[in-house]
């Protein structure tokens, strides 16, 4: 081969070489930070933590008394304190209420029931009666002051939710129409179907009229019963006496239901309607004895 002809391959060789790879093109920037972050997503792996549930205590919670920052009054102090925060306001139209904390299990027995204060808070309550429609009893449950007596026609005004009572009696011959009725989905939620251990299913309905007029119904829920104790105008002593008679009773119930589980009275609240929840002390009067029952036995 000639020296033109090495001299002419090696320079074919050249450029062959030069052509081979071409020069790689820059990234934009703003794909950049893309790619990158394709990049790192596709290396992380992420493991999932197991968190557990929190276990629900059986019990519900209640604070120590002797221990709690807040301070604790006398029935006297507790009414000073919210007749001053109800002042302008009717004192017919105000209520005491008392909410009364009970140490008990979540699942266990609640306690359920009526009772007839010595100084009731409402007594024009509307009552209706299942009974035999035209019987005797029906004439003398209207005699009573009953608004409404029967069995169909009264049954046939609750399907239509015509509910204009407020207490629903059952004489003991209408058990079984009342259960055969099926009212319970609409008389339970409203706390009015009746029950031989609410003592609304009677043998005498003109009795149980009249120990129902001025009656109130209570019922545990959460842990709380929570009841209209008085209207503003009663004085320490009237709002005393309908406060002992009611703990008196819930005492004793949850006395009877110990022996299944352990239920007791552990903090006694009282509140307005618009006003704060004190917890009192158990003492009628304050130490001091600043604030007298005479002077919150006047009109407001």
């Amino acid at each position: 081969m000639t020296a033109i002809d090495r001299c002419l391959a090696s320079m074919a060789r050249l450029s062959i070489a030069q052509m081979a790879r071409p020069a790689p093109t820059p990234i934009p920037r703003f794909l950049a930070p893309a790619i990158v972050q394709q990049t790192r997503q596709a290396s992380v792996v992420r493991i999932k933590k197991v968190t557990k549930k929190r276990a629900i205590p059986k019990d519900f919670r209640r604070q120590n008394l002797d221990k709690r920052q807040f301070p604790r009054f006398s029935l006297c102090e507790a009414m000073r304190i919210l007749r001053a925060v109800e002042v302008g306001q009717p004192p017919a139209s105000i209520k005491y209420e008392v909410h009364i904390n009970l140490k008990t299990a979540r699942n266990g027995p609640v306690v359920k029931n009526s009772i007839r204060l010595p100084h009731p808070v409402q007594s024009d309550w509307q009552i209706a009666v299942i009974c035999p429609e035209g019987s005797d009893i029906a004439t003398a449950a209207t005699a009573a002051g009953a608004v409404a007596v029967g069995e169909e026609t009264l049954f046939e005004a609750i399907r239509k939710e015509k509910i204009d009572f407020d207490r629903l009696i059952c004489h003991e011959t209408s058990e079984k129409a009342l259960n055969k009725a099926g009212l319970g989905k609409i008389l339970g939620p409203k706390g009015l179907m009746p029950s031989k251990r609410m003592k609304t299913i009677v043998s005498d309905v003109t009795k149980s009229i009249r120990d129902s007029a001025g009656a109130a119904d209570y019922r545990e829920r959460q842990g709380v019963i929570r009841m209209a104790i008085g209207q503003l105008g009663y004085t320490p002593d009237q709002l005393k006496a309908n406060i002992q008679t009611l703990l008196k009773k819930i005492k004793s119930e949850c006395a009877e239901i110990s022996e299944e589980v352990s239920k007791e009275v552990h903090e006694v609240v009282l509140s307005t309607t618009n006003g704060p929840a004190l917890s009192l002390s158990g003492n009628f009067h304050d130490a001091e004895g600043e604030t007298t029952s005479e002077a919150l036995s006047g009109v407001m």
